[in-house]
This record gives C-alpha cells, sequence and structure tokens, in this order.
C-alpha cells in the first residue's frame, strides 16, 4: 500500500524565524546590557528598572517600525513586479514564452522538451510560472509586513523580559552578574534553538550570540562605571 509523501521544508519558515530570532536576540543583548550599563554607573534599582521598562517598550515599538517598513519596501518591489510581468504577459507573450524556454534549456533541457513545459506551464498559471521560474517569487518567500513586524516586536519583548524582571528583583553588583549569566544562557538557547529549526548545526551559532552578548555587555558595563566615577 502505497502512501501519501507528506514533506516539510525548512525554508518555509525562514521569514518569521529570521524575524523572531533577530528581536530575541535584540531583546536580550539591548536590554541586559542597559541594565548591566545603568547598575554598573551606581545609580538606585528604581532608576534601573525604569530604565529597564523603557528600553523594552522602545525597543519592541523599534523593531516592529523598522521590520515593517523593510518588509513593506520589499512587498512593494513584489507587486510592481508582479503588475510588470503581467503586463509583459498581455502585450508580449511571443517573448515572455522565448524567456521561458530559454530559463528551461538552461536547465537542462532539450529545446522540444522546454517548449513544452513553457506551454503547458503558461497554460497552467502563466503569472505564477514567470513570477517563480524568471524572477524567483515564490508564496513561500511573499513579504509579509504585519507577520513580520508582530513577529519581531513580540520577540523582542519575551527576550527583554527576563532582564526587567531581574531588575525588580536584585540590585547592586548582584544584579550586574546575575542579569550578565542569564542574558548569555539565553542567547546559547536562542541560537541552539534557531539553529535546530533551521536545520543548521548548533555550535556556531552559539558561539557567535553569546559572543557578542558578552562584548555588548562589557562595553556598556565600562561606559556605565567610568560614567559613575566621573558623576561621583
Amino acid at each position: 500500500m502505497s502512501r501519501l509523501h507528506d514533506e516539510s521544508h525548512l525554508l518555509e519558515r525562514v521569514g518569521w524565524l529570521r524575524a523572531a530570532v533577530l528581536g530575541a536576540n535584540d531583546g536580550i543583548v539591548s536590554t541586559a546590557s542597559l541594565v548591566v550599563g545603568v547598575a554598573a554607573a551606581a545609580t538606585s534599582q528604581h532608576t534601573i528598572l525604569l530604565t529597564a521598562f523603557a528600553g523594552l517598550v522602545a525597543g519592541a515599538m523599534s523593531m516592529a517600525a523598522g521590520e515593517y517598513v523593510s518588509v513593506s519596501s520589499q512587498a512593494d518591489s513584489e507587486k510592481a513586479e508582479r503588475a510588470n510581468e503581467a503586463w509583459e504577459l498581455e502585450n508580449q507573450p511571443r517573448a515572455e514564452r522565448v524567456e521561458l524556454v530559454t530559463i528551461y534549456r538552461n536547465r537542462g533541457l532539450t529545446k522540444e522538451l522546454a517548449e513544452q513545459v513553457a506551454d503547458q506551464m503558461t497554460a497552467y498559471d502563466a503569472l505564477g510560472t514567470h513570477l517563480r521560474d524568471e524572477l524567483g517569487l515564490t508564496k513561500h518567500f511573499s513579504a509579509r509586513p504585519l507577520q513580520a513586524a508582530a513577529a519581531s516586536a513580540l520577540a523582542f519583548a519575551a527576550g527583554a523580559i527576563l532582564p526587567v524582571i531581574l531588575a525588580a528583583l536584585f540590585a547592586g553588583h548582584m544584579l550586574i552578574w546575575v542579569v550578565s549569566g542569564a542574558a548569555l544562557a539565553l542567547l546559547a538557547g536562542l541560537g541552539a534553538t534557531g539553529a535546530i529549526l533551521g536545520g543548521a548545526p548548533i555550535w556556531r551559532p552559539v558561539v557567535r550570540v553569546t559572543f557578542w552578548g558578552a562584548a555588548a555587555m562589557a562595553v556598556t558595563a565600562a561606559i556605565g562605571s567610568i560614567f559613575g566615577a566621573v558623576v561621583a
């Protein structure tokens, strides 16, 4: 008895996965760095907590706005390409057929077979065929501005919430060490999760995100210490 071949490709997740990983990474690094930097300046716990919360809100909104603008620009370009391709199919069908046949021949088909495939695919879905085979536009990689913006904002908030909670529970130098350790652990977990979901090796992204996270917190801690010493 034959079975249906149910296949799921990891590349189908690339849009929301990229936005979510980027948002969570920024949420952890930026908010934890804020907390560490302000704590190193020996400011009050109230100020640290307020700074952390403000960083969470501002960062989430910034990520959402930036992602929405960026992906909207991509969506506008895709829309223009669709309109242009539809016009060419209506007004220059022979030239479009030649383009499609050439694409299939370059992929290894004979002239006769390329012409047959081009004719059959055009009869089935002319615009979709040209968008996919000529321009590389598919439904899996179509721009979705609202989805990307929401994913970035929620992911940033999810990454930033732990440093905010820790800023409410700890104070002084203890806060610096607790936030730094928790942030590095979260970054390592995030790097591993992103690699697993994307089907990639684990250790390289883990080392990458923890290194840059540690560097960001170290720099802000140093600046906070210098600033705190000058003010004092």
